[in-house]
């Protein structure tokens, strides 16, 4: 059963969307947020609270979409969003315990929503047939569930046909309105319905009956798994989305407010077909209203079910992560769904629990906007959104936004809402096991390290939270400034310096040596307004030192991982010894201790030309070899834009022509930093020489080059000696990288993906040696019987069907045998299991956990 899930939720991982930015985002977002309030309670709310209240609350409702829309292109610009929408993106920034929470209360809030859309549209139809039984309104409800459950379970394509249809009965009943509104225009009536009427309810009253109006506008994100380009389409069409929802909503308002007498917007709920030129057609348009946001939830529920089940946070969810068909259809979620749905509509009166679910979409809004403020927060190197109007405060503000509205429209909802999802937290915490995905945790621990370092080794490594920690080598005052200011570049607001000094010698001596060098250090720092922190090394031999710093700086997850350094010049004795070959000879022993290695060749001319240039006059070149030192060289580039000295700095990367023409190597380096989501120009050169590339970049302000070994000896890419091309070059950043570091690396990629399907591996081995070793007994409990029958009949002196007993007593042992077989290579299966889990990292304590759970789902 387990192996399906897997193959499903594998199919459904390997599935290309085939759904674009229209029919997968803007329709279903914009079919949701124009629904049933727009045609049934929009002339209530004017009427109530004049036109220019019902502008502040249509304002305030929207801005809540718009913060959340902000956060939301943030995330999806940054991610690969797959399926499961608003859940996946949760889970993946603040981790498995809000994710697992929030997937399971958004699941039933939208379940539920399919109710409430089926009952506004039985209602509806009982208003426009005039029926008047009781229970007609459900009936017609249920029927609207099977039919919608049809096009559900068939998939979003077919969906995806029928909002066309209704999309267009909503366009057509919006212009009959419009048309009919605007020929009967009267300003003395619009004059009229300005102020508030005092004796409707008040402001906050009139702002929770209209505000689930805009709650669909991330009814698009749960379709991310179906999208062709998520990363394009969800911003994209949730903003186009928001934004005509907006027009329509402040329209529609100014329209009634300018047609329809106040008493008559209040006491008329259909008062639209009364303003429409021709009215019927709002009668197909509150039909059509109800059922695409019915529809909408039935595609977006089934899809967050999926993902929370494809996640295995909840074992009893397993069956529901399989998919159907080339697109992975969660046909067992809109099976759930539906029955939610049903017996939803069977306790007639949703009153009771509309509060509730309006509480979850808010909450879900919120964690939405804390998620990508958190993200943001921790300044990581992983976090490149390509969306350019993102702002951590407006994530932060719209945060605070939600829980505001969340106080004002429902304080007890709002409450309960809280502690149901705050409860399913607890619970995950204490049972979800390893984690599963790298998420922003460990990020923020080590932005806020002196806090929370201990909290920070408690995260396994990932290549999404790489930042570089810097061992910044110094030992001459005079171009000891450059050289920290370059490291402060190099950080990028994310990671730390150390400048070090090592003291050769032995004796009482060195300690006030040791201080003086500390003062002198401390005092370069200050001086320069950076942030880094001195460190001074006594050792009776220079090399060994390096060794030792090399392998053993940091605390806990702190680790130094680039060492940088000037270039020893023309100086006598330089800060890794004297002469090139033991100046290069320590370089290769730090170097094969793991670390980065970067060589600053700057003249203090060059230097000053430098300071001159504003940040937008300022380029870095690349030379690039697609290899480690290449991508370290282009994220360091990149972290270098981060500094506002930088600024708008253009970056070039200039790399090889390959075997293939050179438009083909041209469109592949294009396409190789559109994937790592840094913007620079992709340039392609003939015949690379030093002369070629003193040529090409003898203007940039800064040049990234890599170099390696021969010997003991630094040499520039062609592998001759360095020093005369430098010479000719401006300032000059040379790399070598001792790690490859992804920078497209995907959350589930990595130690924790190891280490989750090792988890899972040891499960499926101890549920099946244990079937096995059951079999084993019933095996040998089976032989004992025959042979007691054999026995039996001795006893007896019986000799009738003796031969057939014993015959069967024999074969029963064979298969016995064969069974103890089977549970014995089980056995040893799930032994190789747990120590390949407990190699990843996977406690015994989780595990046991895992099982327990395996175990109880399976019974």
């Amino acid at each position: 059963m387990t192996e399906n899930h897997h193959q499903g939720q594998d199919a459904v991982n390997e599935y290309q969307g085939s759904l674009g930015t229209f029919s997968g985002v803007f329709t279903p977002s914009v079919l949701t947020i124009l629904g049933i309030i727009l045609f049934l309670r929009l002339g209530y709310v004017v009427g109530s609270a004049g036109l220019s209240r019902a502008l502040i609350i249509i304002g305030l409702a929207n801005a809540i979409s718009i913060l959340t829309s902000f956060s939301l292109a943030a995330i999806a610009t940054n991610l690969k969003v797959k399926r499961g929408g608003d859940y996946y993106m949760i889970s993946r920034t603040l981790g498995v315990e809000f994710g697992g929470a929030i997937g399971i209360v958004l699941f039933l809030a939208q379940s539920v929503s399919i109710a409430f859309y089926c009952i506004g549209f039985g209602e509806a139809l009982t208003g426009i047939l005039s029926r008047t039984t009781e229970a007609f309104p459900q009936i017609v409800a249920a029927l609207a569930v099977a039919l919608l459950f049809i096009f559900a379970w068939m998939g979003a394509d077919w969906a995806t046909r029928l909002q066309y249809v209704i999309m267009g009965c909503l366009a057509a009943a919006l212009v009959s309105f419009f048309i009919g509104g605007l020929a009967r225009w009267d300003s003395a009536v619009l004059v009229q319905n300005w102020a508030p009427n005092p004796s409707t309810p008040g402001f906050w009253v009139l702002f929770a009956i209209f505000f689930p109006a805009v709650t669909g506008f991330t009814q698009g994100v749960s379709m991310s798994g179906d999208l062709k380009d998520p990363g394009k389409s969800l911003p994209n069409g949730t903003f186009m989305a928001v934004g005509v929802s907006i027009l329509i909503y402040f329209g529609a308002a100014i329209v009634f407010a300018a047609v329809l007498p106040g008493h008559v917007l209040i006491g008329d709920y259909g008062a639209m077909k009364e303003v429409a030129f021709v009215s019927f057609l709002v009668h197909i348009g509150v039909i059509a209203a109800t059922l695409s946001s019915a529809m909408a939830s039935f595609l977006g529920a089934p899809r967050i079910l999926q993902s929370l089940a494809g996640d295995r946070i909840f074992p009893l969810l397993l069956p529901f992560a399989k998919g159907y068909g080339e697109t992975g259809n969660p046909r067992r979620g809109v099976l759930l769904s539906a029955g939610i749905a049903l017996a939803t509509i069977a306790l007639g009166r949703l009153n009771l629990i509309a509060s509730l679910v309006s509480m979850f979409f808010l909450i879900s809004y919120g964690l939405l906007n804390y998620a990508t403020y958190y993200e943001a927060r921790t300044s990581s190197p992983s976090f490149r959104p390509t969306f350019r109007w993102f702002d951590g405060r407006l994530s932060l503000l719209g945060f605070f936004a939600c829980l505001g509205t969340m106080l004002a429209i429902n304080l007890p909802a709002g409450a309960v809402a809280i502690g149901i999802l705050f409860g399913i937290y607890q619970y995950l915490k204490r049972t979800s096991g390893p984690a599963r995905w790298a998420d922003s945790r460990r990020s923020y621990f080590l932005q806020r390290v002196r806090e929370n370092l201990l909290s920070a080794a408690l995260e396994p490594e990932h290549p999404r939270d790489w930042r570089p920690q810097i061992l910044a080598f110094s030992n001459d005052s005079r171009r000891r400034g450059q050289l920290l200011q370059f490291a402060s570049w190099l950080e990028g607001g994310s990671g730390v310096t150390s400048v070090v000094r090592i003291l050769e010698g032995e004796g009482l001596k060195m300690l006030k040596l040791r201080e003086e060098a500390e003062s002198e250090l401390k005092r370069d720092i200050e001086t320069q307004g950076l942030t880094a922190f001195p460190l001074v090394v006594v050792a009776p031999k220079l090399h060994v030192a390096v060794q030792i710093l090399v392998q053993g700086f940091g605390v806990g997850p702190l680790k130094a991982n680039t060492i940088l350094l000037n270039w020893r010049g023309e100086l006598p004795k330089g800060i890794l010894g004297l002469g090139e070959a033991k100046y290069g000879q320590n370089l290769r022993a730090a170097f094969r201790y793991g670390s980065n290695i970067i060589i600053l060749h700057a003249d203090e001319d060059e230097w000053a030309a430098l300071e001159k240039r504003s940040s937008r006059d300022r380029s870095i070149d690349i030379w690039w070899r697609d290899d480690p030192t290449s991508h370290l060289m282009l994220l360091f580039a990149y972290l270098m834009t981060r500094d506002a000295s930088w600024d708008g700095a253009k970056i070039r990367v200039l790399g090889p022509e390959s075997e293939s023409e050179e438009k083909d190597a041209l469109e592949n380096l294009g396409k190789t930093l559109q994937e790592v989501r840094i913007e620079a120009e992709p340039i392609v050169v003939k015949n690379i020489s030093e002369e070629m590339i003193v040529r090409r970049s003898s203007e940039a302000s800064m040049v990234f080059l890599p170099f390696s070994f021969k010997k003991n000896q630094v040499v520039s890419p062609m592998g001759v000696e360095i020093k005369d091309l430098v010479s000719k070059l401006p300032i000059v950043a040379m790399v070598l990288a001792a790690e490859d570091i992804d920078l497209d690396a995907e959350p589930e990629e990595g130690k924790l993906g190891e280490r989750a399907a090792a988890v899972d591996t040891l499960v499926e081995a101890e549920k099946k040696a244990r079937k096995m070793e059951k079999n084993a007994e019933k095996a040998e409990k089976t032989v004992e019987e025959k042979l007691h029958d054999v026995a039996s009949s001795l006893a007896s002196g019986s000799r009738e069907d003796l031969e057939e007993k014993i015959k069967a007593a024999s074969e029963a042992k064979a298969e016995a045998e064969k069974v103890a077989r089977r549970a014995a290579k089980a056995s040893a299966k799930a032994e190789d299991a747990a120590l390949e889990a407990e190699k990843l990292g996977a406690h015994i304590e989780m595990k046991d956990k895992e099982l327990e759970k395996e175990s109880d789902d399976s019974d």
